[in-house]
This record gives structure tokens, C-alpha cells and sequence, in this order.
């Protein structure tokens, strides 16, 4: 059974340039049966998002500015998260800001059971991204988009981009930990385990980040780690594992 996703989008806070990104992104982990976005619309600021709205099948939510200061955007978001959570019409939710104001609204929708993935920029702060079950940072689906690629091409000469991740030895040890704790006595995992660990332990852990589209190529790259690949009776898909060297 598909997963039903509630997609709410905060729109004061995420640029509108790469929501087809987003939306071609979510589609790996459910169906958007439901996609608002939220923020005051008599403001200039948000005229971008109008094209990109009526492409994309996004409800707009106008919510004013009561006070001064005063962000009532998020508010109107989190009562409507709750209204849909005891809708019981999706079974996950997808928080698309940059803003630690929902870091409670994501517990306490994983409290009631629900997948919750956050989407933002890399300036997120680390207690809303590890309130996720997955956060996705905006600037690797950025970076995925054909004219996003080009035109960085075309400014760099074809080089890398500069604003990917480094593989530290953080990383490789926050790798080579997960390998142990999913391992047999021989000291081989199911990569397909070690990802999925890899995620609990860290939302914001994606391959992308550091410029692989998949976690087999990244950790290939990684001379700490050894991988194999074993024949799977039930699939024509062969079985990856690995372990440290």
C-alpha cells in the first residue's frame, strides 16, 4: 500500500525555484494527496511562488500578519498538521521549511506514528533536522536539476561543485560504527541495513551530499570499507554487502 504524504510547505521561509525538485523527490517516498503552502499572500515577496503553484497543484493558504514581528505562518501550519493527522487520510507528512519552530511539531507527529520528512536549506537548525525521520537539504535537489547543473558547468569550467560535503573521518566512522552494529560474525553487512541505520541515526545523511547519487559509489570511494556483491535467488538485483577493512 502507497503511503499518503501531507505536503506543507512554509512559504516565508523556502525559495520557490526548485519545488518541482521537491516534488520529484517525494515521490520516492509516497503519493502528495495533500499539498498546501502557507504565508501571506498580499505580500510581494511570494509573487513567485503563483506560476509555480498552479504547475504543481499546491493549495495556497493565506494566513496575515497579525503583529508586527510575529510569524503566524507557522501557527496556522502546525493546527492544520494536527487537523490532518486526526483526519487519518495520510500516513506520513512532509515539513518543507528552515525553521526550528517545527522541531515539535515533527515529534510529536512521529509520537503519533507518522514517517515525517523535512525538506530546507542547509541552514537548518540540527534540532529540526534530527526531529525527522529524513531531512533533504534544497541545495542537492539543486544541484540534481539539469539547468541547475549547466549553468554551475558553465561558471566552473565543468569542475565540481564547491558547496558539497566533505567525507571527514566523522563520516567514515559514523560508517564504519553503523557496518558493526548491522554485521555478521565474519564482519559482512547488508549495505541495504546500513543504510537504513545510517538514517536513524542521522536524518540529514544522504550519499548526495558528498556527490554520489548512491550509498554503494560513496562508500566504494572510501578505502577504510570493502564491498561485495553476492547473487540473489529471488532477483535479477544482486545483493551488496560490506565491511571494514
Amino acid at each position: 500500500m502507497e503511503t499518503n504524504l501531507a505536503v506543507l510547505i512554509d512559504g516565508d521561509n523556502i525559495p520557490s525555484a526548485h519545488i518541482k525538485e521537491m516534488m520529484e523527490e517525494l515521490a520516492k517516498y509516497g503519493n502528495p494527496t495533500i499539498k498546501r503552502i502557507y504565508g501571506d499572500w498580499t505580500k510581494p515577496h511570494l509573487n513567485k511562488w503563483k506560476n509555480v503553484l498552479l504547475e504543481n497543484a499546491i493549495h495556497p493558504i493565506q494566513q496575515y500578519g497579525y503583529t508586527q514581528g510575529k510569524n503566524a505562518t507557522d501557527s496556522a501550519m502546525i493546527i492544520d498538521a494536527m487537523d490532518i493527522l486526526y483526519s487519518n487520510k495520510v500516513q506520513g507528512f512532509c515539513i518543507v521549511s528552515s525553521d526550528s519552530d517545527f522541531t515539535r511539531l515533527a515529534t510529536r507527529l512521529r509520537e503519533a506514528s507518522m514517517k515525517v520528512i523535512g525538506i530546507g536549506e542547509k541552514k537548518t537548525p540540527d534540532p529540526f533536522i534530527v526531529a525527522c525521520d529524513k531531512f533533504i537539504y534544497i541545495e542537492i535537489l539543486k544541484a540534481q536539476s539539469k539547468e541547475g547543473t549547466e549553468q554551475e558547468e558553465k561558471q566552473k569550467g565543468g569542475k565540481k561543485q564547491a558547496n558539497l560535503d566533505k567525507i571527514t573521518p566523522k563520516v567514515i566512522r559514523l560508517i564504519s560504527q553503523t557496518i558493526n552494529d548491522v554485521a555478521d560474525e565474519e564482519g559482512w553487512a547488508f549495505l541495504g541495513d546500513v543504510g537504513s541505520l545510517l538514517q536513524k541515526k542521522q536524518p540529514n545523511f544522504d550519499s548526495r551530499n558528498y556527490g554520489f547519487q548512491k550509498l554503494t559509489p560513496m562508500i566504494n570511494s572510501i578505502p577504510s570499507f570493502e564491498i561485495e556483491s553476492r547473487e540473489n535467488t529471488n532477483s535479477r538485483f544482486k545483493l551488496i554487502y560490506v565491511r571494514n577493512r
